[in-house]
C-alpha cells in the first residue's frame, strides 16, 4: 500500500524512489510489526485476561506446567494481524506470492481460531473434532498448492530442487501440487506440535523464516541466482518483505512470551505460522533445506509418530512423554534449558541450511 505511494510520490519527489528496494522494505516490515506488537500486545493481554481466554493444563505433564493454568492464549491472533498488517504497508500488492503468502496465512489462523475457541470459550475440551479440523487444512493447503502450480510461468517454479548440487532440477509436473500440500499442511501440524513451552516454537519459526527470506532473495535477483547456481525464480525476492514482517512479528510475540510466558500463541498462531513457513519453502523451492533448517519440528512430530506407534504396536512408550520437549522435562531439565537448547539446535540447522546457497 505504501509501496504504491511511494512510486507515485517518486515521479515528483526523487527521494521516494528509495522505497522500491527490497532490502529497506523487509527491514521496514521488520520494525512495523514489532512496533505494532510492543503497542498491541499489552492492551491484547489485558483483553484475553478480562474475558478469561485462559490456558488449560494436563494434569499428567510435568508439574512445573500446572502454574500455567489460566495464561491468556490465542495470543496468536497478534501475530497474524501484525504479519498481515505490515506486508500490506510494505510489499507489492502486483505480486502473487504476497497474495498467497496472506492467504494461507488468514485461512489457517481461522481454523486454529476456531480450534482456540470452541476449547477455550465454549469450554469445549475437545476443541475443533480432528477430521474437521484436518479436512480444512487440506482444503486450504490444496487450494495453495493449486495456485501455486497453476500461476507458475517457468518450469523452475515447480521443479525439485536438489541442496549441495549443481543444476540439478527434478521435473514435477503435476506432481508438484501433491508434494506442496504434505508441505503446508505438516508444516502446519509440525509447529503446533513444538509450540508446548514458553517460547520454544516462535524463535525457530522466526529463525526458519527469515532464512527463508534470504533464499527468496537470492532466488528473486537474477545476478545472485546465476552466481549461486540457484534457479532465478521471478517475483520471489517480493517474500523477503512478508519474511521480514513474520521476523518482526515474532520477536515482537516473544517478548510477551518468554519464560515465563504472559500469553500463548495458541493454534491460531500455530498452525498458521507452520502454513507460512512451508508456503515459502515451496515458493522458493527448498522444501529439503526446510526440513534440514526446521529441524526440531521435525524431532518433535517424529517422536509422537513414534510415541503413538510403539504404544499401538507393543503397549510400550518409547519416551516419558511425547513431544520430545516433555520427555526432557520429565527427565529433570528445567524448562528454560529445554527451551534454550532447542534455540541452539534451530540456530546451527539453519546455518546448515543457509550454507547449500554456497556448497553446491
Amino acid at each position: 500500500m505504501l509501496l504504491l505511494l511511494a512510486d507515485y510520490l517518486s515521479h515528483y519527489v526523487s527521494v521516494f524512489r528509495v522505497f522500491s528496494y527490497l532490502t529497506l522494505r523487509a527491514i521496514l516490515g521488520v520494525l512495523t510489526a514489532l512496533s505494532l506488537s510492543f503497542v498491541l500486545g499489552p492492551a491484547m493481554i489485558r483483553w484475553l485476561t478480562a474475558v478469561k481466554v485462559g490456558q488449560s493444563v494436563r494434569k499428567d505433564g510435568p508439574q512445573s506446567h500446572l502454574s500455567k493454568a489460566g495464561t491468556p492464549t490465542m495470543g496468536g491472533t497478534l501475530i497474524l494481524a501484525t504479519i498481515m498488517v505490515s506486508t500490506l504497508l510494505w510489499g507489492d500488492l502486483y505480486n502473487r506470492y504476497v497474495w498467497i503468502l496472506l492467504a494461507v496465512t488468514a485461512s489457517f489462523g481461522a481454523v486454529g481460531f476456531a480450534d482456540d475457541y470452541l476449547k477455550l470459550v465454549l469450554k469445549n475440551s475437545k476443541g475443533l473434532a480432528a477430521r474437521y479440523k484436518y479436512f480444512w487444512q487440506s482444503l486450504f493447503g490444496l487450494a495453495a498448492a493449486l495456485a501455486l502450480y497453476l500461476g507458475h510461468h517457468e518450469s523452475a517454479e515447480i521443479d525439485y530442487i536438489l541442496p549441495f548440487f549443481k543444476f540439478v532440477e527434478l521435473p514435477l509436473g503435476a506432481f508438484f501440487v501433491v508434494i506442496t500440500y504434505f508441505v503446508i499442511v505438516g508444516t502446519s501440524n509440525a509447529v503446533n506440535l513444538t509450540d508446548g513451552l514458553d517460547g520454544l516454537a516462535i524463535m525457530p519459526a522466526v529463525l526458519v523464516g527469515g532464512a527463508l527470506g534470504v533464499f527468496g532473495y537470492a532466488s528473486g535477483n537474477l545476478n545472485f541466482a546465476h552466481y549461486l547456481a540457484i534457479p532465478y525464480l521471478p517475483g520471489a525476492g517480493e517474500v523477503v518483505v512478508y519474511c521480514g514482517a513474520l521476523v518482526g512479528a515474532g520477536l515482537g510475540f516473544l517478548w510477551f512470551n518468554a519464560y515465563p510466558a504472559q500469553v500463548f500463541m495458541g493454534d491460531v498462531g500455530a498452525l498458521s505460522l507452520g502454513a507460512a513457513l512451508g508456503t515459502l519453502a515451496v515458493i522458493v523451492r527448498q522444501e529439503i533445506v526446510l526440513f534440514i533448517m526446521g529441524g526440531v519440528f521435525v524431532m518433535e512430530t517424529v517422536s509422537v509418530i513414534l510415541q503413538v506407534g510403539s504404544f499401538k504396536l507393543t503397549g510400550k512408550r518409547i519416551f516419558r512423554m511425547a513431544p520430545l520437549h516433555h520427555h526432557f522435562e520429565l527427565q529433570g531439565w528445567p524448562e528454560p534449558r529445554v527451551i534454550v537448547r532447542f534455540w541452539i539446535i534451530t540456530v546451527i540447522l539453519v546455518l546448515v541450511g543457509l550454507s547449500t546457497l554456497k556448497v553446491r
